[in-house]
């Protein structure tokens, strides 16, 4: 099993045998905090699995369906999690908001243990996933913080409630976490979905690589040049290569070692460079602005 599976599949099972422990422990102390967490942990199990599945399929080599392979499978369910992240968030604010107004006291005993055993599961989890490099992991990885930072705020809440009575933390601090990880989910998201529409990659600077590659010898030109992710890990780049005059068999195998050797630096998951004699006429038209 690959790495970025294998993890994914570590918190899928991880978050589903502590969101089954949570729904008992809600029932068992009362509590309508963590009767949500549950809930929303289930969310985050189903999402958790689903990226698990679409990682897996992204595992697959290319075939007559997908000749690029299967990764973006991956990076579909990146922007799956972070929409279900979003509502899910969305969820708890407007569970916490009419709290501020009428807040409940829970079983402290019982939330404090849970919330020791929450933190650690959940923790343990999010450590697994920050060793990842693909946009599904690193959006995971925020199911998994939010998780955790709930049930810091949960454990918090209990230690303070076990001496002061003072409900109305508990929908300050949910409030307080849930606004911080939407901020950032929302950053991820936005940075999936511009992946997903193949888009430049952030970390790409599209002007110097077409600058680099006009400065080579014997090249006159660059059009036609597209980079995008397969996964947000993984990059692809197509180019036309326009010549400065006629050049033999072993000037086009020059400017082609050229090629690869500058593109060495940036990891491409796969490279096709087309060469055009200065005279010829771009087969695929026109480039457009």
């Amino acid at each position: 099993m690959h790495s970025d599976t294998k993890n994914i599949a570590w918190a899928f099972f991880l978050n589903l045998t502590f969101t089954i422990i949570e729904f008992i422990g809600g029932v068992l102390t009362n509590s309508t905090a963590i009767m949500a967490d549950a809930i929303h942990d289930l969310g985050d199990s189903l999402s958790i699995g689903l990226a698990w599945l679409l990682s897996h399929i992204g595992k697959r080599p290319s075939d007559h369906q997908f000749s690029y392979g299967y990764r973006r499978f991956s990076l579909l369910g990146a922007v799956v999690n972070g929409l279900v992240l979003l509502i899910g968030s969305a969820w708890v604010l407007i569970q916490a908001i009419p709290r501020l107004f009428h807040p409940e006291m829970p079983v402290v005993e019982g939330m404090f243990a849970l919330a020791i055993l929450g933190t650690v599961v959940n923790g343990y989890a999010a450590y697994k996933l920050s060793q990842g490099n693909t946009m599904a992991e690193r959006m995971l990885n925020w199911h998994l913080m939010e998780d955790v930072l709930g049930w810091v705020a949960v454990l918090a809440v209990s230690v303070v409630l076990y001496f002061w009575h003072l409900p109305i933390l508990d929908p300050l601090l949910s409030l307080g976490f849930t606004l911080f990880i939407l901020f950032n989910v929302s950053k991820t998201l936005y940075q999936a979905v511009r992946l997903f529409l193949q888009a430049i990659p952030t970390e790409m600077d599209y002007q110097k690589i077409k600058q680099d590659i006009v400065a080579l010898v014997h090249v006159n030109a660059v059009h036609h040049l597209h980079v995008w992710s397969l996964d947000g890990a993984r990059n692809v780049l197509t180019a036309h290569i326009v010549m400065n005059d006629w050049v033999g068999v072993d000037e086009q195998r020059e400017i082609k070692e050229q090629i690869r050797d500058y593109l060495a630096d940036y990891n491409f998951e796969h490279t096709t460079i087309e060469l055009e004699f200065a005279d010829e006429l771009c087969r695929d038209g026109e480039e457009q602005a």
